[in-house]
């Protein structure tokens, strides 16, 4: 399928603004700018009902999370998405994703806890899965305190937060818990490796390009880490047994679109309840752009409804 033409028309726009490339600027324009985008392109004026800022104990020190309940919630304890925001393990926060954890909260009726882990090149990997599993078990631990049920919990995340929101399902799995009842996969990089066919056709021109993966993995993975271990790589796992259902959301014109199927057809593989929504026209994490591409909702939208759905089946 063709290249949705809203879509190509806004990276042809994107592409006549010169501006240096991610691997070419220094850390703090590389942020600011995507936090920029984020402002412009994400949603607007959501309305939620009750936000709390967060700070979160772990091993390495406190971190920032975001607390977000629907609409005339009252004081319930509720199903609950731990979400862990995208940007490559080097961008993004709480606020470049506030808009998108609204949505969720708006679309599917459940509560969502975003969580801003370490990220690199400060801290290097396993830093960002500790503060993500750290951030789990405390939102677990603690879930009367936080107006969470804690026998309906599911983690998300897009990208790198996909990337972290499978690995702490591995995690929880190996240690025994939490038990989880869902895993939102949207765009999500499941390896650390950038030689699939994917990652190679869409290598530049698709909104995110394969030399700006590979400056991110540069950034946060350590000189001497393995990338096949299953520790770093969750697509390498060797059991994908037990895990919870997932739904993994797609882009066909993503480099990250072949490693994201794999990994649910793993999953399949193994038993697990898997829905893969692939766009097939649209590029890598189109749901932030908002006010972009109608379809951008609708897909938010869709992935809140698969959430739903696994809280009431829980």
């Amino acid at each position: 399928m063709p290249l949705d033409p809203m879509v190509k028309a806004f990276l042809d726009q994107a592409q006549a603004m010169p501006r240096p490339k991610v691997w070419e600027a220094p850390l703090s324009v590389v942020r600011n700018s995507f936090a920029g985008m984020m402002g412009l392109v994400g949603a607007q004026n959501v309305p939620v009902g009750r936000i709390e800022n967060l700070t979160i104990p772990t091993p390495a020190g406190g971190i920032r999370a975001r607390s977000y309940a629907p609409v005339a919630s009252g004081g319930e304890a509720l199903p609950t998405l731990v979400y862990f925001h995208g940007g490559g393990f080097v961008v993004g926060d709480l606020d470049t994703h506030d808009g998108i954890c609204r949505l969720l909260v708006a679309e599917g009726g459940f509560r969502v806890i975003a969580v801003a882990y370490r990220r690199a090149p400060e801290n290097k990997w396993p830093a960002p899965l500790e503060d993500a599993f750290a951030a789990l078990r405390h939102i677990f631990d603690n879930a009367p305190a936080l107006g969470v049920d804690a026998g309906r919990i599911a983690v998300g995340g897009d990208s790198a937060g996909g990337h972290l929101a499978a690995s702490v399902t591995q995690l929880a799995r190996e240690k025994g818990g939490p038990a989880l009842a869902f895993q939102l996969l949207l765009f999500p990089g499941t390896e650390f490796t950038t030689d699939t066919g994917s990652m190679n056709k869409y290598a530049v021109g698709y909104f995110i390009e394969k030399q700006a993966i590979e400056w991110f993995y540069s950034q946060v993975l350590p000189a001497d880490a393995d990338r096949n271990s299953p520790n770093v790589s969750p697509l390498k796992s060797a059991d994908f047994s037990g895990l919870p259902p997932a739904y993994i959301m797609l882009g066909g014109y993503d480099p990250l679109h072949d490693e994201g199927l794999a990994y649910a057809e793993k999953l399949r593989a193994a038993g697990v309840k898997v829905t893969v929504a692939d766009y097939s026209d649209m590029v890598h994490c189109f749901i932030y752009f908002q006010t972009v591409l109608p379809q951008a909702h609708d897909a938010v939208a869709a992935a809140a409804k698969a959430v739903c759905q696994a809280f009431q089946e829980a």
